[in-house]
């Protein structure tokens, strides 16, 4: 079982930054890949980015590639998401996710991959 905690969301100009982070319990945190998703009202969630279990490897949606960076600490059970130049379009709800099967990364954006999820945190970008 795994439980996760996202922070670092809130109001942010246009152009600016900011840095999610999403905690993690459970000791197979590092077996795991994990994923940021963001869903806006009215709309499906979405895959933002993914990074393996070791972080070797990192994936990214296309409207963020080069504004975001995730990364992970396995020691400190820990994944983030730096988020630089945002727009008002990265206004959401942000979520990190778990992936149900250790080792794998496979269709990293499906959300029907992951089986754990955070409650999420808003983030307002204003324009």
């Amino acid at each position: 079982q795994v439980q996760l905690v996202e922070s670092g969301g809130g109001l942010v100009q246009a152009g600016g930054s900011l840095r999610l982070s999403c905690a993690a319990s459970g000791r197979t945190f590092s077996a795991h890949s994990m994923g940021w998703f963001h869903q806006a009202p009215g709309k499906e969630r979405e895959f933002v980015a993914a990074i393996t279990w070791g972080g070797g490897q990192t994936y990214y949606a296309d409207s963020v590639k080069g504004r975001f960076t995730i990364s992970r600490d396995n020691a400190r059970n820990t994944v983030y998401l730096q988020m630089n130049s945002l727009k008002p379009e990265d206004t959401a709800v942000y979520y990190c996710a778990a992936m149900k099967d250790a080792h794998y990364i496979g269709t990293y954006y499906d959300t029907r991959q992951y089986a754990y999820w955070g409650q999420g945190t808003q983030v307002t970008v204003s324009s």
